[in-house]
C-alpha cells in the first residue's frame, strides 16, 4: 500500500547530517549527500574501501563504532544504511523521539520520508516517486524522462530564471498570472534557444510577458 507523501527537496548546504552504516548502501546515500554539498557524518565500526578513502579525504566524517540511542542529536536529517534492516523500528523511534526526519534503506515502513529516483538536468531536477510501493517503475519512468529532456531544456528553464530574476528586481514579478508564463514559453523562444540565439528569446518572451525590460540580442 503506497502512502500519500508530501513531495519536497530539502537545502541541506553546510548541513548536519548522520548517516548509519559502512558499506554499499551508506556509500549510495553518502554520495547523494555529498553532491548536495551536506556536512554528512557516517557512524559504523568500519567503513568500506571507498567509504574510507572519503574520510581520509576529509569530505566525511566517520565515527568508528555502532550507533548508540542519542547519536542522531542535532542532525538536520539521519540515512539508515545499514546491511542489517533488523534495528530500523529501534532508529525510527529514536528518530521520532528527537523529531529528527529518518529514511531506511528499502524499508519504507520505517521511513518518515523516502528517496524518489531523480532526473538532472541543471538547473532542473524532477523526482518521481511511486509512494515507495513500485521503484522499479519510478527508475523505468527516470529512464525516460532522460532521454527526453535536452540541453535546451535547460536552457529555457535557466533563461525562465534569469527573467524571473529580472521581474522581481522591478517589483514586476507577481503581476504576471501563470498562463501568461505557459503561452509566452511557445515554440519561437524554444527555436530561439535552439539556435542559440539567446538574447533575442530573452527579449521575446519578456515582450509576451508585457514585462518592461530590454534584452539586447546576445547572440548576434
Amino acid at each position: 500500500m503506497t502512502r500519500p507523501y508530501y513531495p519536497v527537496y530539502f537545502d541541506l548546504r553546510d548541513r548536519p547530517v548522520l548517516v548509519i552504516g559502512g558499506g554499499r548502501l551508506a556509500l549510495e546515500k553518502v554520495e547523494g549527500l555529498l553532491a548536495a554539498e551536506a556536512c554528512v557524518t557516517v557512524v559504523a565500526p568500519a567503513l568500506s574501501r571507498a567509504l574510507r578513502s572519503l574520510a581520509d579525504e576529509g569530505r566525511i566524517a566517520h565515527i568508528a563504532k555502532e550507533y548508540e540511542r542519542g547519536d542522531m542529536r542535532g542532525m538536520t536529517i539521519v540515512m539508515a544504511a545499514c546491511e542489517d534492516a533488523s534495528s530500523n523500528r529501534e532508529l525510527q523511534d529514536d528518530a521520532r523521539a528527537l523529531g529528527v526526519p529518518l529514511n531506511a534503506a528499502d524499508d519504507p515502513g520505517h521511513c518518515d520520508f523516502i528517496l524518489p529516483a531523480v532526473v538532472r538536468r541543471p538547473p532542473l531536477t524532477l523526482a518521481i516517486s511511486t509512494g515507495g510501493g513500485s521503484p522499479a517503475v519510478a527508475r523505468r519512468v527516470r529512464e525516460e524522462l532522460t532521454d527526453y529532456l535536452d540541453a535546451d531544456t535547460s536552457s529555457m528553464a535557466e533563461l525562465v530564471a534569469e527573467v524571473r530574476a529580472d521581474l522581481r528586481r522591478l517589483h514586476a514579478f507577481r503581476a504576471i498570472p501563470s498562463e501568461a508564463w505557459q503561452s509566452a514559453m511557445d515554440g519561437q523562444v524554444r527555436i530561439l534557444l535552439a539556435q542559440r540565439r539567446r538574447g533575442q528569446a530573452k527579449a521575446l518572451l519578456l515582450a509576451r510577458l508585457g514585462a518592461p525590460i530590454r534584452a539586447t540580442d546576445e547572440a548576434s
